[in-house]
């Protein structure tokens, strides 16, 4: 995202569904590698919070990815991630989010308006399970319900036999949107997941050989000629800004592994772009940041499936103490936050001491889904910047967690809607952390 092109340029082309679990996520990866396959210049957006999804674009199209999010991003970083993905690429795919009109509490940030924004075009994909003729009165409805967003391909997903097929194929007479696929109900087409979304792209025991399958059956059953053709270059957006989330330092150590690994492309390549040098360690490897990193990020992930390992790992957890002890600024984000904290209890009950900077206790014994969009304002002066400074994130999260007197609050926080919620997250020191994930400032 450094040298500064023209954003809206390339031809782009929206994959979007009438509702979350229709198949969004493996056609889109099956149509990434097939167009690779083809010599095509593939890049992918991911539309909406999710951290899991874009590891998986990576691995099929070979090339970097980012989240785009209506809600959560200024319109200036929405363009800057436009114009990221679109440098060097012939195309970018963008997977939707949810359903094609869904979005936050408050009627924003669907993957309809990022089609309205950029003016590309949607290739809907109707899973066709337990319906016949009435699959085109839904395709009917969404080409209808929207005037500024265009519904240019549709591709029925986990279809029947050839009778299947006719039916669907006669009732969509008169509708003028070709249909670009039947794709069967082929195991293959599928992947694990648990209760945070897919299982991570990294735990995948042959992700190439699977990904390559399932873009194998996608170009057998959907025209891959015709949906590149669908593609036509957006709108051009102005803006172009890099400069989200503050970095925390000038040299950020940031933990990653299979634990530690919802961290938000754009954020990470954000820092880099505004002078911080980057470092990488593995908590799970029982390693801890470097000593000379002045600031050290703990992402969210998947701690809880780990948690006897890390309270274990006295490398990594007395390296955590002793960078708070050295002042550098350390800061976690959900899971990262728990670590941070002085217990973390599993789903068993059984409590697990963790490095004790933050004096929250979290727990897994009785959980509880926390999940929408937060505006957050600093509660604190912090690395991530002064009282009153505004950003947007957001809350994904089964643990129950809660930190006592001895910490000021990190943040106030309100809904997508407005509505105020109980102060997020805490500080103490050098170290802070709350349970949101910050998608940009305000």
């Amino acid at each position: 995202m450094s040298e500064k092109a023209p954003s809206g340029q390339v031809s782009g082309l929206i994959v979007a569904a009438p509702s979350s679990g229709s198949g969004k996520t493996v056609l889109t990866l099956g149509l990434l590698r097939a167009l690779r396959n083809r010599g095509v210049r593939v890049s992918s957006l991911k539309i909406g919070p999710d951290y899991i999804d874009p590891a998986y674009h990576a691995a099929a199209t070979g090339r970097p990815t980012a989240n785009l999010d209506l809600w959560g991003m200024r319109p200036s970083t929405v363009a800057g991630l436009v114009d990221f993905a679109g440098r060097g690429a012939d195309l970018v795919l963008a997977e939707g989010v949810m359903g094609l009109f869904d979005g936050a509490a408050d009627g924003s940030g669907s993957t309809a308006d990022a089609a309205a924004l950029t003016g590309w075009p949607v290739l809907l994909i109707v899973d066709v399970r337990g319906q016949g003729a009435s699959a085109a009165a839904v395709v009917r409805g969404f080409r209808d319900h929207r005037p500024d967003v265009t519904i240019a391909g549709i591709i029925f997903n986990r279809g029947g036999g050839d009778k299947h097929r006719t039916i669907l194929t006669n009732a969509m007479q008169g509708i003028d949107i070709p249909i670009l696929g039947f794709l069967p109900r082929d195991p293959t087409l599928a992947v694990d997941s648990r209760h945070l979304g897919l299982r991570q792209a990294g735990e995948h025991n042959d992700l190439d050989g699977w990904i390559e399958a399932s873009s194998r059956i996608v170009a057998a059953h959907v025209d891959i000629a015709r949906i590149e053709q669908l593609a036509r270059p957006g709108r051009s957006l102005p803006g172009l800004s890099n400069d989200t989330v503050p970095p925390l330092g000038a040299r950020i150590a940031v933990a990653r592994d299979e634990a530690f690994a919802f961290s938000y492309p754009h954020l990470l390549t954000g820092w880099e772009e505004q002078g911080a040098r980057l470092s990488f360690f593995s908590p799970l490897a029982d390693e801890g940041p470097v000593e000379i990193a002045d600031a050290v990020y703990l992402p969210g992930g998947y701690p809880e499936l780990h948690v006897g390992r890390i309270a274990g790992n006295t490398r990594f957890l007395s390296g955590l103490r002793a960078a708070a002890g050295r002042k550098a600024a350390v800061y976690g984000e959900c899971g990262g936050y728990m670590v941070l904290g002085r217990a973390l209890t599993d789903a068993d009950g059984k409590a697990h001491a963790m490095a004790g900077l933050l004096p929250l206790d979290s727990s897994f014994a009785a959980p509880r889904l926390h999940l929408g969009y937060r505006r957050l304002t600093l509660a604190t002066d912090c690395a991530l910047g002064v009282h009153g400074a505004e950003f947007r994130g957001h809350e994904f999260h089964y643990a129950s967690g809660s930190a006592d007197g001895a910490a000021e609050p990190l943040f106030q926080a309100s809904d997508a809607q407005g509505k105020s919620l109980a102060a997020m997250g805490c500080r103490v020191g050098s170290v802070s952390g709350s349970f949101a994930h910050l998608l940009d400032r305000a």
